[in-house]
Order: structure tokens, then C-alpha cells, then sequence
């Protein structure tokens, strides 16, 4: 079974840093996009940072020059990198990745999220 797996979420004060992980295990032929999303409180769910197989990488325009995304493909992994964190910031951040698995139709998958939490 594939299976994403997110790791690195916290409590952190504002202007902090956190890493966040997501690895993705499981039979897999192939990973095309990678992304994070967020849900803050009582919001909808948004697009924080995507990255194509060929590495190239868009943002939010809230958390550009903020955030890096980047993956390690031998891995099967993707990183999100966050610098100078807001109050804002804090949502469940969810990791997603369409993935080709062995002897299955390509399709995206989900991990559960992880909590970022920005606070004084």
C-alpha cells in the first residue's frame, strides 16, 4: 500500500523555523508532482508550494522568499523548508504526491497532516 508519511510539525515563536518532511513508502513506479497544502482554523484548504519531477517549484504568494520546497526523489521524499514563521502559518500542514504504484492506475495521494502552530 502507498502511504505518505508527514513529520517535522511543531510549536514554534514567531520569526522560527521549521522543516517539515513527508516520504512517501510503498511500491511505487513513479512520482510526478509533489506539494504541500494548508488548513488554517477554519479556512479552506490552499496551495502552499508544489514541485514537478523536473524540480521546478511555484509558491504561494504569502510565503514566497519565506518557504523552499525541495525533494530527494531517490528518497521518494519532499521537504518544506520554513523560515521566518508568521502567526498566520498555523494550519495542518497535509503533504501530497501523485504517484504511479506498481500494477495500479496513477492517482494522488494524501498523508494525514502534521500541525504547525505559531505562537507567543
Amino acid at each position: 500500500q502507498v502511504q505518505l508519511v508527514e513529520s517535522g510539525g511543531g510549536l514554534v515563536q514567531p520569526g522560527g523555523s521549521l522543516r517539515l518532511s513527508c516520504a512517501a513508502s510503498g511500491r511505487i513506479v513513479k512520482i510526478n508532482n509533489m506539494a504541500w497544502y494548508r488548513q488554517p482554523p477554519g479556512k479552506q484548504r490552499e496551495l502552499v508550494a508544489a514541485v514537478t519531477g523536473d524540480g521546478s517549484t511555484n509558491y504561494a504568494d504569502s510565503v514566497k522568499g519565506r518557504f523552499t520546497i525541495s525533494r530527494d526523489n531517490a528518497k521518494n521524499t519532499v521537504y518544506l523548508q520554513m523560515n521566518n514563521l508568521k502567526p498566520e502559518d498555523t494550519a495542518v500542514y497535509v503533504c501530497n504526491a501523485v504517484i504511479l504504484p506498481t500494477g495500479l492506475p496513477g492517482r494522488a495521494y494524501w498523508g494525514q497532516g502534521t500541525q504547525v502552530t505559531v505562537s507567543s
